[in-house]
């Protein structure tokens, strides 16, 4: 609130300038970040608030938005578990949460009845919540299936992965990612730990790594031909993925049987015939044997899944997930509802609510106003219908006053 010095004016004239809206908490997706241990250590994040308004008419320049960097893959929940954001490309951005808007200051509030206006309006302030951060891997291929059948072996052999290898179940204990390039395309494959039967509830290593075979375009299901049952085997990792996700179950899957260098012919007739509608892929990571044969069977199914994704993507015109971003559409002031409480009334809505928390309880000028907006959108009356009297309590947000009727 300010006035000009000006010779034959009224006090010189209002002059506060509006204050500057406060700045927002983004989380951006960054290719180059693959953890999110960066938010193991620092768990609190403020954006810049907004400058005030200044005399002479000057506006408070806008506070600067915090961009919190995230791996592609994040998923972004509130504390109570709504999915806020769902970061799927480099550079995509999601306001998580809002900083205020800025006060205006009391040359706003002059008008023909109100020439010398007293008071200003405080800044809103800022959106404040705790959100949890989750990393699901983006990969295009997923190689799922019980632990020890060759699948670190494999990605070690077709990419640059260098995955820990041994003759004993549960070697890998985090995914590993490897980039393959086969002619002039590059995909990325995930080698998922080793899951087994009762996974989907958390036996083994349990949903800890199913969450990240989710985001992949293809699975390749591999078995093991040294293995005494591979149908059940088949069968029981299949229904794992179905009893965690019926959207993972129906992944398109290239089935893959390693350990042929171990195995022996008449076995990998058997087998032939047993998975004859799966058509089934041979190979020996150790050898080599066959891998160049699946690789451009990838690259093929790759293509495809690629093509659809990018019809299906363009044909979606609106993202459907629900990103919580407050102040885009203000209602109504006149959009709230007054209800009995213990100690009062009490007036509740979006538009309402923020109009009393930017009011200088402190200036009467500012009470005033609130006071002429309560009557105007009919607050008072509504208050009067439900039986308030003089004296009442009345709460807004966290605001409150007594009842007055209006004269």
């Amino acid at each position: 609130m300010s006035f000009r010095h000006e010779k034959f004016i009224a006090k010189g004239g209002p002059s506060g300038g509006n204050g500057g809206k406060g700045g927002d908490i983004i989380f951006e997706g960054n290719d180059d970040l693959n953890t999110l241990s960066n938010y193991l250590t620092q768990k609190h994040f403020q954006s810049e608030k907004g400058q005030p308004g200044m005399g002479s008419d000057k506006y408070g320049r806008n506070g600067v938005d915090s961009i919190l960097k995230v791996p592609v893959g994040t998923l972004i929940y509130d504390d109570s578990n709504n999915l806020l954001a769902d970061i799927t490309a480099d550079g995509m951005q999601a306001i998580i949460a809002r900083g205020g808007i800025g006060g205006k200051g009391n040359a706003n509030f002059k008008n023909s009845k109100r020439q010398t206006p007293d008071f200003a309006e405080l800044g809103e302030p800022g959106q404040e919540l705790d959100v949890r951060l989750e990393l699901k891997l983006i990969a295009d291929v997923a190689i799922v299936g019980y632990p020890s059948v060759g699948k670190s072996t494999l990605i070690s052999r077709i990419s640059n992965a260098k995955p820990k290898i041994a003759d004993y179940e549960f070697t890998t204990l985090v995914p590993n990612l490897g980039v393959v390039k086969v002619d002039n395309m590059d995909f990325v494959v995930a080698d998922i730990p080793g899951l087994i039967e009762g996974a989907h509830s958390g036996k083994g290593l349990g949903v800890a790594f199913l969450k990240h075979i989710e985001r992949t375009k293809l699975i390749i299901h591999m078995l093991d031909a040294t293995h005494d049952d591979l149908l059940s085997d088949y069968n029981k990792i299949n229904e794992e993925l179905k009893l965690y996700s019926a959207k993972l179950a129906k992944k398109s899957q290239i089935l893959v049987v390693n350990k042929t260098d171990a195995s022996i012919s008449e076995i990998i007739d058997e087998l032939k015939v047993t998975f004859k509608k799966q058509k089934p892929n041979f190979i020996s990571s150790v050898t080599g044997e066959g891998i160049d044969m699946l690789l451009y069977l990838l690259k093929d199914e790759i293509i495809k899944v690629r093509k659809q994704f990018k019809k299906d993507t363009k044909s979606k015109e609106e993202d459907t997930t629900k990103i919580f971003r407050p102040h885009l559409a203000l209602p109504d002031a006149k959009n709230f509802t007054t209800s009995k409480v213990e100690d009062g009334y009490r007036l509740t809505g979006k538009r309402i609510e923020q109009l009393a928390v930017m009011t200088d309880m402190s200036s009467r000028g500012g009470i005033h106003r609130l006071h002429d907006i309560l009557i105007k959108i009919g607050a008072y009356k509504d208050l009067k219908r439900h039986g308030a009297i003089d004296g009442d309590k009345i709460f807004i947000g966290e605001r409150e006053f007594e009842y007055n009727e209006p004269l």
